[in-house]
């Protein structure tokens, strides 16, 4: 196996869109370093199941609900 070919392993703090800071362990920038997220599972929709509406622009949004609606509750 070669030398040095692994990145330095350390800690940062990591810092979410809430202000909470938790540690962990991480290649990215260096000892101590604080990783300011701009997205997190505490804001993102993907996570937090958002308001976002489907636009039905041709028409398969209707298409499906007319096919599959009557399982909807």
């Amino acid at each position: 196996m070669k030398n040095d070919i692994h990145p330095d392993y350390h800690t940062i703090k990591v810092t979410m869109t809430d202000g909470t800071t938790f540690e962990t362990r991480s290649t990215w920038g260096k000892e101590g370093d604080t990783l300011t997220l701009d997205i997190d599972p505490n804001s993102h929709p993907a996570w937090t199941g958002g308001n976002q509406q489907l636009v039905d622009r041709g028409g398969r949004v209707s298409r499906f609900n007319k096919k599959f609606g009557f399982l909807k509750k």
